[in-house]
């Protein structure tokens, strides 16, 4: 399935998700859509993205079923945002030495959390870390560059979703 996500007209960090005929309100990055993504820019890229899987939280909060694969949210679960370190934008267990996010957050923002894979294979240094699809804050505040739907919204399009599909940020 190929998800449009585009900047809803006169906003800079909401979207669009269209995925067929639905159309989803979404949140993208605090930098707007960028072609010239970088670490720490807040821009959500512009580009297609395979989803490649994802997490879930099974503790109760949330449990859904989908076509992909959502691993279990483990207590120490993070991933690595440092562009120096060996594991930049891949998953690593916490405590950890370099500069990583915490994937089980008191927000409940990665309760359901979709890896795309922007700069996954091959990585490079700088060029972005942790692109996913989330779950937005009230009043779909900006993501870090990521992009995000309500929760409703979300377990409408997980039952959609396989690992053929294909997020398309355009402008």
């Amino acid at each position: 399935m190929l998800l449009k996500v585009r900047r809803r007209p006169g906003s800079n960090c909401e979207g669009l998700l269209a995925a067929g005929p639905l159309v989803l309100r979404c949140a993208l990055g605090k930098g707007g859509v960028s072609s010239r993504k970088r670490e720490g820019d807040g821009a959500t890229p512009l580009g297609r993205m395979r989803v490649l899987g994802g997490f879930c939280r099974t503790d109760g909060l949330v449990a859904r079923r989908s076509p992909l694969r959502l691993t279990p949210i483990r207590a120490e679960l993070g991933w690595c945002d440092a562009p120096a370190d060996r594991n930049y934008n891949r998953p690593v267990d916490l405590p950890y030495g370099a500069s990583c996010e915490k994937m089980r957050r008191a927000d409940h923002l990665y309760d359901i959390c979709l890896v795309l894979d922007w700069n996954i294979a091959p990585r490079n240094r700088n060029r972005g870390s942790a692109i996913f699809m989330h779950l937005a804050r009230p009043g779909y505040l900006p993501t870090e560059g990521c992009v995000a739907l309500s929760p409703r919204d979300m377990a409408r399009l997980l039952p959609l979703l396989t690992s053929a599909s294909v997020v398309e940020v355009t402008r």
